[in-house]
């Protein structure tokens, strides 16, 4: 299993890449103001930072308990960022909503967007740091 430290590196370099492409995207693509965008990345980066080290926990002991291990198949990590970003996206939505002063509707429709660019981002991330970072246990192999 990954240390503290190890999922504290992987949730940061998470949302920092997440904030700059995400932040340029809204700002030149709908037209917001980028400070305003800016502001509301970084509330979201804080919760979506909380919420992927308590799921990335969460989703290893109940790997460990239910697979015995926690290396990840390619299902397992679809269903693992697919359960990230349902959870995520019921946190943030009202927010979005009130702070861009738009609907609901609305709000679903650009979050829709950005729960599929996660989606995308989270699966090469992951993959990514994987091969980057590898578990200690598969080091040694």
């Amino acid at each position: 299993m990954r240390t503290h430290w190890d999922r504290i590196r992987h949730a940061v370099g998470f949302e920092l890449i997440a904030l700059v492409l995400i932040t340029l995207v809204l700002s030149q693509g709908f037209g917001f103001d980028m400070a305003k965008i800016g502001l509301l990345g970084i509330v979201f980066s804080v919760i979506a930072t909380v919420w992927n080290y308590v799921y990335n926990l969460w989703f290893d002991k109940a790997m460990l308990k239910y697979a015995g291990h926690v290396h990840k198949s390619t299902k397992h990590r679809m269903v693992h960022a697919l359960g990230f970003e349902l959870c995520l996206l019921w946190l943030t939505l009202p927010i979005m909503a009130w702070w861009l002063e738009i609907g609901l509707w609305q709000a679903l429709v650009m979050d829709i967007g950005l729960v599929i660019f996660y989606l995308i981002y989270a699966y090469v991330y992951n993959l990514t740091y994987d091969k980057v970072f590898p578990l200690p246990e598969t080091q040694t192999a």
